[in-house]
């Protein structure tokens, strides 16, 4: 009996299947609050996963001129260019002291991506229900804007920053002097 390629291949999968293991499903809860952990200044702050498009080191910028403080410049990740923003000077007015090693979230919006400087980057969190708390100091000052709800978690509290509301904010999204 001559086979075909496609009976060998068929043959294979039927062999492999048959000696699959089934991986125990991983359950999350509904209750679950997962996001990018981050400091700027003192506050330490969270943002949901889908507000971030990614993670990179600072990239080379270029100063733009006569424009806002906290605007560094453009940089170009990939053949992109996008404005580089200083987050805790926005926020604070204090400019952030970049190192090496330094990172930036890049998040969306319209017109294209944007970099912030964070001071410090924590990696992912997840907070469940009953670790909600009330903002207090972590929404004082112009920061009151952007977080609304927090967390208690790892000894911390967490704000949540919205960076998509961060994003349609009139200053922010007009940075010429």
């Amino acid at each position: 009996m001559i086979r075909t390629p496609f009976d060998i291949l068929a043959d294979y999968e039927r062999r492999s299947l048959a000696h699959a293991v089934v991986l125990p499903e991983v359950r999350t809860g509904t209750d679950q609050w997962r996001g990018v952990a981050y400091r700027v200044g003192s506050r330490r702050l969270v943002s949901s996963f889908d507000e971030v498009v990614e993670i990179v080191p600072i990239p080379p910028v270029t100063p733009v001129p006569g424009a806002q403080p906290w605007l560094l410049g453009v940089g170009n990740l990939r053949g992109n260019l996008f404005p580089v923003i200083d987050l805790k000077q926005f926020l604070q007015g204090e400019r952030t002291v970049l190192h090496e090693g330094q990172r930036v979230l890049v998040i969306r919006q319209s017109g294209g991506d944007v970099a912030l400087t964070i001071d410090e980057l924590y990696g992912q969190r997840s907070f469940g229900a009953g670790q909600a708390v009330d903002p207090g100091a972590l929404a004082d000052g112009r920061f009151g804007h952007f977080v609304s709800q927090a967390f208690a978690g790892d000894g911390q509290q967490w704000g949540v920053f919205a960076l998509s509301l961060l994003a349609r904010t009139p200053e922010f999204r007009h940075a010429a002097q």
